[in-house]
């Protein structure tokens, strides 16, 4: 099972190493990634794959916003086909 993980907000150091280092943990493997610094801002997407993690998507999600919360960032995730029937034309 794919999904799609952001995160935003204010740049500073440590940001991808502590949500790859959460994945990691989880069993979480990264299948694809984007980033980049918008007038200070940063934003990233990753696409990971949650097959192999022993972790309900909703624990994540709980968990990950709490990281989020501790590095004062926004970090949400959801599954890629919700994600997609999203941002459909």
């Amino acid at each position: 099972m794919n999904a799609i993980i952001t995160v935003v907000g204010t740049d500073k150091v440590g940001i991808i190493a502590r949500v790859s280092a959460f994945l990691a943990e989880h069993n979480i493997n990264i299948e694809d990634i984007s980033q980049t610094i918008l007038s200070g801002n940063f934003v990233m997407m990753m696409m990971v794959d949650l097959s192999a993690g022993k972790t309900d998507l909703e624990t994540i999600k709980t968990d990950l916003a709490a990281l989020g919360e501790s590095m004062n960032v926004s970090i949400s995730i959801m599954h890629e086909k919700v994600f997609s029937a999203m941002h459909r034309i």
